[in-house]
């Protein structure tokens, strides 16, 4: 079953980027509400629901996310390593939008948890591209639904492999 929330969390600190990059969602986001913050800080207190992210109405829990890798304050790499110790959000679909082509950052990015790393192209139209083969391949994805909080959301536990999941025996 398709969660049909759709809330989509870019930490990019780039304002061309940002700027960009809110287009070319508006265009092939498929029904994405986006969510923008400007630092992996920022991206951190909006994923705790903390300071002036607290409003979970304004500022619902992302469905999936998108992080740049260099940034002022805290990197991309420091928003990966943190949602790593948070093994709840794992489920969190993880996508590193970079200029770096690195490979030591590819690596990185990957044992931090990265689901994708793509290299963000120059021109407008690659961009928009990429993103529209990215919101296809995740918008056919089934991912495991999560509350306000980012919490796994209970499910019935149907079957054999949710019953055992859940801790019971059948």
């Amino acid at each position: 079953m398709k969660d049909r929330r759709r809330v989509l969390l870019l930490i990019e600190d780039d304002p061309n980027d940002r700027l960009i990059t809110q287009s070319v969602l508006g265009k092939v986001g498929a029904g994405y509400r986006v969510q923008m913050v400007r630092n992996g800080q920022e991206g951190i207190d909006y994923l705790d629901g903390v300071g002036p992210y607290a409003d979970r109405q304004k500022f619902p829990f992302p469905t999936i996310l998108i992080t740049d890798l260099k940034m002022p304050i805290l990197d991309g790499f420091g928003v990966l390593e943190h949602i790593q110790n948070h093994p709840q959000w794992s489920i969190i679909p993880m996508v590193v939008l970079s200029a770096s082509q690195d490979t030591d950052d590819i690596h990185r990015a990957y044992q931090l948890g990265a689901n994708s790393y793509l290299f963000k192209p120059q021109g407008y139209e690659e961009l928009s591209g990429l993103l529209l083969k990215l919101f296809d391949y995740w918008t056919a994805c089934e991912v495991p639904q999560v509350d306000e909080r980012g919490q796994e959301a209970r499910t019935d536990c149907h079957g054999k492999l949710g019953a055992r999941y859940a801790g019971r025996t059948s």
